[in-house]
């Protein structure tokens, strides 16, 4: 669990049940009214790109993943086989 204060570009979050790779942040603090965060998001499952605005000090949850070089082997029906 974070803040939004603690977002970087290329955190993942886990939003409403998908995961969302986060492209681009910008902390605004306007004269009236308090901060926020404004986000590009990117989900990881179908490349959707969408932009949401989180409150200044919003808990988000992080999704820890692990990224590795594979090699595609092979198609099995409707499974996908490969090598690290």
């Amino acid at each position: 669990m974070a803040t939004t204060n603690d977002l970087k570009n290329g955190i993942v979050l886990d939003l409403d049940g998908q995961l969302w790779t986060v492209i681009d942040f910008q902390h605004v603090k306007p004269g009236k009214g308090g901060a926020f965060v404004r986000t590009t998001l990117k989900s990881v499952l179908s490349g959707k790109v969408v932009d949401k605005t989180f409150n200044a000090g919003t808990k988000v949850d992080t999704a820890t993943v692990d990224k590795r070089n594979m090699t595609f082997l092979y198609k099995d029906g409707s499974d996908f086989v490969f090598m690290d």
